[in-house]
């Protein structure tokens, strides 16, 4: 049996399942006498207490190893002692007399309920924290023991419905051969820490507990994205060699992690690195990074309850802006509105989010926030090499609005004294169909041009991304995102201005060869890319790229130029 998921880390490993089951608490929903409130309170004070301890321990640990994670277990704590949840669970305690497990089970998911429907993944995902921390004070409620992933017997590939920030946390990495659950997606924490680790993952397999025993021998192909449950021999031993040559690629990518990328026939490229939250572990691959292509700024407007403010924004700008020293560093502009909405703004719901307000039309809508952090942005340019790009831009109207705001802003920096560096580039994000169409003309208002092909195959395809419905439509190959990419090339060449590609597509081994042979020579991606992105260049001549995209133009559907993209990356031994 096969049984099918999101692959979110590359890989083939053979194993044996470990069912990973936290605790499941069982809930009384009867009311409690009235004189056993004061007790009740005392033993949820008390459950508190101990599931504060656990945090402290754990996040004390994790502090001289990964303070990354140690941030995360900090964050859990402040949801813990978060005293607005602590308060309606002690008011549904004293007023409805419910058990306090039952209040806090209540509480917990009800702020879990309200993340998860989000119609932005990034907030969907935090839900699992509110999750996280609940099954922790339940457990110390009941007064179970804690069960963690810290200390395996010996190598397994561990199934769980979903796994908790505090559960990969802890995770025993020489141990875990790979990670299978029901739950998640490439944006997931899950995910992210696999990618992070180098661990083969299988994601969002339905049906996975219940199909999956302890003990039993799987094949996990975290390439095709399969579960394979009941393997024949012919399937173990075509495995086997698959598994022995998915190991010998990820050595062979990670020995090009610290090369430059050069082509056969001598041609430099450039591999940037994408910056989404500009953690320590996340800046640490400025060192084998030509620059930062994209710096998401957005993680400071999601991660509280309050706006960021100009000195907050400006430290962050600078963090990342001297991690990359004399490399360049593109700052997007606040991509958010619509589909991501903000704890301390109240944006209103937007029944189609993806062509409503968001972007760079937020920006101009709400000065105030634009303004801010414009200011904290030059501000923070006296610091290293920042370039600045402007998302969801639709047209000219837009991009000379913004202009006018940074220009406004400088005059008010340079009145008070304040450095910022007046050579300072400005460009857009292509990822609207309309803005790409007049690049031509846009390109004589821009530094430089950045192509979100994310979204710009969204609407190129008219399919929602984020709707599994339709996922077949989203279509990453699809002829008209590589003609329109072919476009903006020639676009850019004939004015003289930079281009890249910043989306999926330009840390994907299959699309690489194609777009440096279209002339897109700067790309920028995640961390988890760069030593493959670096192994796809070395292995092939821009000559044969460009005769490769010469080829693909001329093809009609997803499935041909997938086609062509795969024999050509096996001809190299890319894949």
């Amino acid at each position: 049996m096969k049984l099918v998921g999101n692959p979110v880390s590359r890989g083939i490993v053979i194993g044996r399942v470990m069912r990973y089951e936290p605790f499941c608490p069982q809930i009384r929903e009867s009311p409690i006498p009235a004189g056993d409130v004061p007790k009740a309170l005392a033993r949820y004070e008390e459950a508190r207490r101990r599931a504060q301890a656990e945090l402290d321990v754990l996040e004390a640990r994790l502090r001289n190893t990964d303070k990354d994670k140690a941030k995360i277990i900090a964050a859990h704590r402040d949801i813990l002692l978060d005293p607005a949840m602590d308060q309606e669970i002690r008011e549904l305690v004293s007023g409805l007399k419910l058990s306090p497990d039952a209040a806090a089970d209540r509480v917990y998911g009800a702020y879990a309920d309200i993340l998860a429907k989000s119609k932005n993944e990034l907030m969907r995902e935090r839900a699992s924290d509110l999750l996280d921390v609940r099954a922790r004070l339940l457990r110390c409620w009941a007064g179970a023991p804690e069960r963690t992933l810290s200390a395996l017997p010996g190598p397994v590939i561990v199934a769980a419905d979903d796994l908790y920030p505090s559960d990969t946390a802890a995770l025993d990495r020489t141990h875990v051969q790979g990670l299978i659950t029901q739950v998640g997606g490439a944006t997931s924490h899950t995910a992210i820490i696999a990618r992070s680790y180098g661990i083969p993952a299988v994601l969002g397999v339905a049906g996975a507990m219940e199909e999956l025993a302890d003990g039993q021998t799987v094949i996990l192909d975290a390439v095709e994205g399969v579960v394979v449950t009941e393997p024949s021999a012919e399937e173990m031993a075509a495995y086997r060699a698959g598994a022995v040559q998915s190991a010998a690629r990820l050595q062979a990518e990670k020995i090009c992690l610290d090369t430059e990328p050069v082509t056969l026939d001598g041609v430099r490229l450039e591999i940037r690195l994408n910056v989404a939250a500009a953690t320590g572990h996340e800046l640490s691959g400025a060192a084998y990074a030509d620059g930062c292509g994209l710096f998401r700024t957005e993680f400071l407007y999601l991660n509280g309850d309050h706006l960021p403010g100009e000195k907050e924004q400006f430290e962050a700008y600078r963090k990342v802006l001297e991690a990359f020293g004399t490399k360049p560093v593109v700052l997007r502009t606040m991509d958010i509105g619509g589909d991501k909405q903000l704890p301390a703004l109240d944006l209103p719901r937007e029944s189609n989010p993806f062509l409503g307000v968001r972007g760079l039309r937020l920006s101009l809508g709400r000065m105030d926030l634009f303004r801010t952090q414009v200011r904290a942005a030059l501000r923070a340019s006296a610091y290293g090499n920042l370039k600045i790009m402007m998302p969801m831009v639709g047209g000219l109207d837009e991009v000379r609005a913004a202009r006018t705001v940074f220009d406004e802003e400088g005059s008010a920096l340079d009145a008070a004294g304040i450095p910022w560096d007046h050579g300072l580039a400005l460009g857009i994000m292509v990822e609207v169909p309309s803005i790409a169409l007049i690049a031509d003309i846009a390109v004589r208002e821009v530094d430089f041009i950045s192509v979100g092909t994310n979204d710009l195959t969204q609407y190129l395809c008219a399919a929602d991304r984020m709707n599994s419905a339709v996922r077949q439509y989203y279509q990453e190959y699809h002829p008209a995102v590589f003609r329109l990419l072919a476009h903006l090339a020639e676009v850019c060449r004939r004015a003289g201005k930079d281009i890249s590609v910043c989306g999926e597509l330009g840390g994907d081994p299959l699309a690489i060869p194609a777009l440096a042979g279209m002339g897109i020579c700067r790309l920028s991606m995640g961390a988890a890319s760069l030593a493959g992105a670096k192994r796809v260049v070395r292995a092939m001549r821009l000559s044969e790229a460009r005769a490769l995209a010469a080829e693909v133009l001329q093809l009609g559907t997803h499935g041909e130029i997938r086609a062509r993209l795969q024999a050509f990356a096996q001809e190299k031994g890319i894949i």
